[in-house]
């Protein structure tokens, strides 16, 4: 089918929706609009037999969807209606919730039903759980929907007789954590429903912030609302029973201001930030403990797991360095397996453009980043002594792909998306890609998936070779599962013969051309292009960050 996917912005689960559509068979190019005006404009130039909008804020007009069939994916159960839907399940503890695809009508979320999915509802933010859960379920609903259109036999039911509720969008009056009154669980609930945006406003060390995540704390204690101590970027703020810790602030933005950029909260902090102890947390968590670290480690027989979760997936030049020496830590253990990754949400997407974009100097912050992360990617090509496995909890991108492909296998959860290209932000990309890439996939399709720029699904990156293991489960599940692969892994009989022709395979490719080499070549392209204040990278690295709109990207 001719599939037209229209959306607010082309999010994670407009991808996910695409590129499985793609592996159907389906035409579905992806308009993003903002007006109605932009609809009726995408909708004359593709013609669609079906429009679908995965993530829309603006309302369908009477004219587009009283002449095409257009269903709306609406984050809520069958019944529930309003913007907030996820935000509000969230904050009020739900324990499951659902998600309904339905035909777009005069009344918004009120249209007859095509489809809907229930899933369960961890104790996680709103954003890692629409990436996970909420995606998972869309996607079985959208692929439901879309069999039943093209049937042409299916009737969708209307909403008679469903139990409606209607319900307004979640202010930030609503938001408001008060501190010497809500317990720890309240704040967590707060924060986790407004973990990447809006944020929750509030007032602190005498300015406006934002703030973005949460995580509990079980032995800090202070004076409610105070600052307690520091680690890794974040800061612990004490609650009315406990502490939670944030580990991004973004700044009320001023009147005729710029936009202002999330960044880890020390940072984004600066000498606002009192007089604390930082405390870094151990690699390994003593069982029992519920506190927040962004990089842990542990082993499950001979196969060590060191799983890092940073927002966004953004890798800053510390996160990348703190990465590597957990890294070598982990090397240094008598393991014959070691996972990178295994979390769940996503593995990584590069580079932290939200730091670079914040730096007194932006090209300068831009160049120690990128060493900061082929010193890593480097490290794991280095590694000839074990097993090195890339474990894809969720979505990656750009670098941090590239990350990914350093391993000796990569195994990624079958809801995974793979954006493995730099174009659309300017860039010509590092992190080895010219030596990995090529080697996985041959250089005609690594050029061919540079070029196209568009997402991967999981199963289409294992059919390219850039993915070698498929694991199909939730994104709960995912943590144990492949601490369950990785100890089979390890105890393979085959396992020491293979890291035996994986010492001479790089043995052979460093004598063929050391991977100096490489890194020098990319690094004199990037280098160009972060100290030419011309170049697009600079204008789209803003507006990405800013959540503007963007220029066009630079051909390649």
């Amino acid at each position: 089918m001719r599939i037209l996917l229209i959306a607010s912005a082309f999010n994670s689960l407009t991808q996910r929706v695409q590129a499985e559509l793609h592996d159907r068979g389906h035409q579905a190019p992806a308009e993003v609009v903002g007006t109605p005006q932009e609809v009726r404009a995408a909708v004359v130039r593709h013609d669609p037999e079906l429009i679908l909008a995965p993530m829309l804020k603006t309302a369908v007009p009477a004219d587009v969807w009283s002449r095409h069939t257009c269903l709306i994916v609406h984050p809520g159960p069958p019944g529930d209606r309003g913007p907030s839907s996820l935000d509000r399940a969230v904050l009020d503890g739900e324990r499951a919730w659902g998600v309904t695809v339905l035909q777009a009508n005069a009344e918004m979320d009120a249209g007859d039903i095509w489809a809907d999915e229930a899933f369960p509802l961890p104790a996680a933010g709103k954003s890692d759980v629409y990436r996970g859960e909420l995606s998972d379920a869309a996607l079985r609903a959208v692929l439901r929907a879309v069999d039943r259109v093209a049937s042409g036999r299916h009737r969708p039911r209307p909403q008679t007789g469903l139990p409606i509720r209607v319900r307004p969008p979640l202010t930030q009056a609503e938001r408001r954590i008060d501190w010497a009154a809500d317990d720890t669980a309240a704040v967590l609930r707060t924060l986790r429903a407004a973990d990447s945006q809006p944020g929750v406003r509030a007032e602190l060390l005498g300015g406006a912030w934002f703030l973005h995540g949460g995580h509990p704390e079980d032995e800090l204690r202070g004076t409610p609302g105070s600052v307690l101590a520091t680690r890794a970027g974040a800061i612990c703020l004490a609650t009315a029973d406990g502490a939670v810790w944030i580990p991004e602030l973004r700044p009320a933005r001023t009147p005729g201001g710029p936009a202002p950029v999330k960044l880890p909260a020390v940072l984004a902090l600066g000498e606002r930030l009192p007089a604390v102890p930082d405390l870094p947390a151990p690699l390994r968590i003593p069982a029992g403990r519920s506190t927040f670290s962004d990089i842990r480690y542990e082993e499950h027989g001979e196969a060590g797991v060191l799983r890092f979760s940073f927002p966004g997936g953004a890798m800053s030049t510390d996160r990348c360095r703190r990465l590597l020496a957990a890294y070598r830590a982990a090397c240094a253990r008598p393991t014959r397996v070691l996972v990178l990754g295994g979390a769940r949400d996503f593995f990584s997407n590069g580079i932290h453009l939200g730091v670079i974009e914040a730096a007194a100097d932006p090209a300068a912050e831009s160049w120690a980043n990128i060493e900061a992360i082929d010193d890593l990617v480097e490290a794991v090509l280095g590694t000839t002594d074990r097993l090195v496995v890339a474990a894809l909890g969720g979505n990656a991108a750009a670098g941090g792909v590239m990350l990914a492909l350093a391993a000796d296998e990569v195994w990624c959860r079958d809801g995974a998306v793979l954006n493995p290209h730099y174009r659309l932000m300017g860039l010509p990309g590092s992190e080895y890609w010219t030596y990995t890439l090529p080697a996985r996939v041959g250089p005609e399709t690594a050029e061919a998936l540079l070029r196209a720029a568009e997402p991967v699904s999981a199963d289409r990156a294992r059919r390219l070779g850039l993915v070698d293991r498929v694991v199909p489960c939730g994104p709960a599940a995912f943590p144990e599962r492949v601490a369950e692969l990785a100890a089979e892994l390890a105890a393979d009989p085959a396992a020491h013969q293979r890291i035996t022709e994986k010492k001479r395979r790089r043995a052979r490719d460093e004598a063929a051309k050391p991977l100096a080499a490489y890194r020098a070549e990319e690094l004199a392209r990037m280098r160009r292009t972060f100290s030419d204040p011309d170049a697009p990278y600079h204008a789209l690295r803003s507006a990405f960050v800013r959540k503007q709109p963007a220029p066009a990207p630079a051909p390649r």
